[in-house]
């Protein structure tokens, strides 16, 4: 195979995942992603107070959260729901890459519609980092999506691993003021930084916070295709 029909043949795989992806429900959270993002933006537009780059990272967190929620979540059960699981499984060595192709699509397409909302904040409300700025925020939200992944594959149902997700969300959410600025948070905002600690100790919180959140996520992915292994359990 030549140069040109690989390039043809990924093309036509990401294509095909992408159609899958904004399938059903998809558009729908992204435009409530959409909305929230300028409805908060506008907020700030309008508000007297001044704003700077951790109100923007906490204004993208959101959206970012909902974008990435259905293709993750939904994967494996939109196939279920449309009949597509045997043809699938019934593939050799294949099961498995499917879904981790369309997990990667996903997150990629979740950093362009990040980078796009990032440069809307630029011109519009402040002068940010735009590619710092996503490159922070998919720390949080590849972590969210490997364990939202994972909780699929072991519930093996789309409906409870978005319940058991919502639940570790305001789980955070209720902590976020003890967890602030602790390893343990999902939700760090790098660039609040604080001012009764040093910087070189708030980088190592940082740093020890970004490996907790990246091992977590290669954990939670490999556990989760593992369980894609077994056929029986989603047929």
């Amino acid at each position: 195979m030549n140069l040109y029909k690989k390039i043809k043949l990924i093309y036509d795989i990401v294509i095909y995942n992408l159609r899958i992806i904004f399938a059903n429900k998809f558009i729908y959270f992204l435009i409530a992603a959409v909305a929230f993002f300028l409805l908060v933006t506008g907020i700030m537009l309008f508000n007297n107070a001044a704003v700077a780059n951790h109100d923007i990272f906490s204004t993208l967190i959101f959206p970012g959260v909902l974008i990435a929620f259905y293709p993750v979540i939904f994967n494996i059960q939109n196939d279920k729901d449309s009949r597509m699981l045997e043809i699938i499984f019934g593939v050799p060595n294949y099961r498995y890459k499917v879904y981790l192709v369309r997990f990667l699509i996903s997150m990629i397409l979740l950093a362009a519609i990040l980078i796009l909302m990032a440069w809307f904040s630029y011109f519009a409300v402040l002068r940010i980092p735009v590619f710092k700025m996503v490159y922070e925020l998919m720390f949080s939200l590849l972590f969210l999506s490997s364990l939202a992944f994972l909780f699929t594959t072991l519930l093996r149902n789309a409906n409870g691993a978005a319940v058991l997700m919502i639940i570790i969300g305001l789980f955070f959410m209720i902590l976020s003021e003890n967890l602030q600025y602790n390893k343990w948070n999902i939700f760090l905002n790098p660039f609040d930084v604080p001012s009764d600690m040093s910087m070189a100790v708030w980088k190592n919180v940082l740093f020890q916070n970004r490996m907790i959140l990246i091992i977590g996520s290669l954990v939670s992915l490999l556990w989760a295709l593992i369980n894609l292994q077994r056929r029986e359990k989603f047929v």
